[in-house]
């Protein structure tokens, strides 16, 4: 890849990944978003109503899923099963 096609992106611990605009996103679903700005935050959390694009909803709620499991909502019945042996 050349420099002049390549794009930084920038992982933020618990929050989105920032990507060096212009970008195309395909979820997978098919679907392609577009962006023109010059840094976009994409969603990581999976919490976001405009979700591929990040809305700040991670500030709102602290992950508590392992960084394995990245990209995907939080399980409530593993936290309740957590909970009822740690108690």
């Amino acid at each position: 890849m050349t420099g002049q096609n390549a794009r930084r992106v920038t992982v933020v611990p618990n929050g989105p990944m920032l990507v060096e605009g212009p970008v195309e996103l395909v979820t997978d679903d098919g679907v392609t978003h577009t962006s023109d700005r010059f840094v976009v935050a994409v969603c990581a959390c999976r919490r976001s109503k405009r979700f591929p694009f990040c809305d700040t909803s991670h500030r709102k709620r602290v992950r508590d899923d392992p960084p394995d499991g990245a990209g995907q909502p939080p399980n409530p019945a593993a936290k309740a099963e957590s909970d009822s042996r740690s108690g």
